[in-house]
């Protein structure tokens, strides 16, 4: 769901299939084909990492502005190859390159591989980039290769695209599968030797992908990491049962309303910048997506609309809609049922996703379907959707992108080793430390 108000992309790339070296005493670029890509360019760069893709040109720091907090700290410092490019596709929301289409990937193969590989998609409607500093730069240092995608539509009229309710959602789902399987193809190519391991991260709708895989296509993924995941149940709860609630009794003064639908009261603090700038904005494309036939007039965009006017989005009910809206919801719906092994993370004071009707429901229906033993859960005391609001509260919200890192780095012993990371927990914030750069799982 992660979106700020952003400008326009501007990176430049040469519209060509294989650009020149961008490292001046590098030899030329080793050859590898993207399978299935309609175009693809390839540049051999002394760094990957954002510290140097934000000089050369091979990042956009938009895409990422407001994920992480500014103390936050990355690695730098990896050569290797980027490769940037984009599936067919019809749709043209992503304007990244001036290339106007959508589907576009970026991948990165680092020059000392650890022989794994970390596949992503963008948080919120955000493009190809967006995981850059959260995720990329992090996994590269490491030895991962590392593959992302926009998902197939970008922006907050995402819901345009396809011709069922539902497509559009459904289409990021097959992108991240599409990428896996040609990033795979990629990494064989340039290494000579298939993955050893293949991780799905991601965050807000970057989890709902990795969720969505784990249950989906095991045959991609070994496992995945999950920061705080959109969930989708067509009989609730999702974001058109809960948003639209809040939106109620928010300006109503209305706390028990509040509470009903899912945000505690240690949250309020954080409720007039959520009903401003998220919840009404989200609920809408949301909105659109599922169920169209609502609301023929008012779009993402427009002012709120008062209470008891026609069709307005304050007053849906998820609930007395008609059954095909609940039918394209169960389309890209999640069912618990996952088949590899999962970490998720999420903050006490998600004031988006809040935690109880999104990760603690989810945790809920693993349980279910008796898959707890491949699922560890850590809800952490004072955590955020995201960590840019970190600044204007640095003595109530802590930032969640460490907790992710420890996260990834447990799931990496898990698979590796078969060492179970610390069994689910409910984390307090530390007092004290540097809590923009680190992050225990047990208290």
């Amino acid at each position: 769901m992660t979106r700020f108000p952003r400008a326009l992309t501007a990176v430049a790339l040469a519209a060509v299939t294989i650009a020149a070296p961008a490292s001046a005493d590098a030899s030329p670029c080793p050859s590898v084909t993207v399978p299935g890509a309609e175009r693809q360019v390839i540049a051999c760069l002394d760094d990957l990492t954002t510290a140097g893709t934000l000089v050369t040109g091979h990042t956009d720091q938009s895409d990422w502005s407001g994920l992480n907090s500014a103390g936050a700290v990355n690695p730098s410092g990896v050569p290797g190859i980027q490769i940037d490019g984009y599936f067919p596709d019809t749709s043209t929301g992503n304007t990244n390159h001036g290339w106007n289409h959508d589907s576009q990937f970026v991948i990165r193969l680092p020059r000392q591989w650890n022989g794994g590989l970390v596949v992503a998609g963008s948080p919120g409607n955000r493009e190809t980039y967006a995981n850059d500093f959260t995720i990329s730069d992090w996994a590269l240092a490491r030895g991962y290769a590392y593959a992302a995608t926009d998902k197939g539509n970008t922006g907050v009229t995402f819901y345009r695209d396809g011709t069922r309710p539902g497509d559009a959602v459904a289409e990021w789902n097959h992108r991240v599968s599409q990428l896996a399987v040609a990033a795979k193809a990629v990494v064989r190519q340039r290494y000579g030797k298939p993955a050893r391991t293949t991780i799905a991260a991601g965050q807000s709708n970057g989890g709902y992908l990795v969720r969505w895989q784990l249950e989906n296509r095991p045959d991609l993924f070994d496992g995945g990491v999950d920061w705080e995941g959109v969930l989708w149940t067509a009989d609730g709860p999702n974001l058109l049962t809960f948003l639209p609630r809040a939106l109620r009794a928010y300006p109503a003064g209305d706390t028990a309303g509040m509470a009903a639908a899912g945000f505690s009261a240690e949250t309020s603090f954080l409720w007039p910048f959520h009903y401003s700038y998220y919840w009404d904005l989200t609920q809408r494309v949301y909105r659109e997506e599922f169920d169209p036939t609502y609301d023929g007039d008012l779009e993402a965009g427009t002012p709120f609309c008062a209470s008891g006017t026609p069709a307005c989005d304050t007053d849906y009910d998820y609930a007395s809609r008609p059954a095909a809206v609940r039918q394209a919801v169960a389309r890209i719906g999640l069912t618990g049922k996952i088949k590899r092994p999962l970490i998720t993370v999420h903050g006490t004071l998600d004031t988006l996703l809040p935690i109880g009707v999104v990760s603690d429901a989810y945790a809920a229906m693993i349980g279910d379907r008796h898959r707890d033993r491949l699922f560890r859960y850590y809800r952490f005391e004072g955590g955020n959707h995201v960590d840019g609001l970190y600044p204007a509260y640095p003595d109530r919200i802590r930032p969640l992108l460490p907790c992710f890192r420890s996260a990834f780095t447990a799931l990496e012993s898990w698979l590796s080793t078969g060492t179970p990371p610390p069994p689910n927990a409910t984390l307090p914030r530390p007092a004290t430390g540097d809590l923009e750069n680190t992050c225990a799982l047990t208290a």
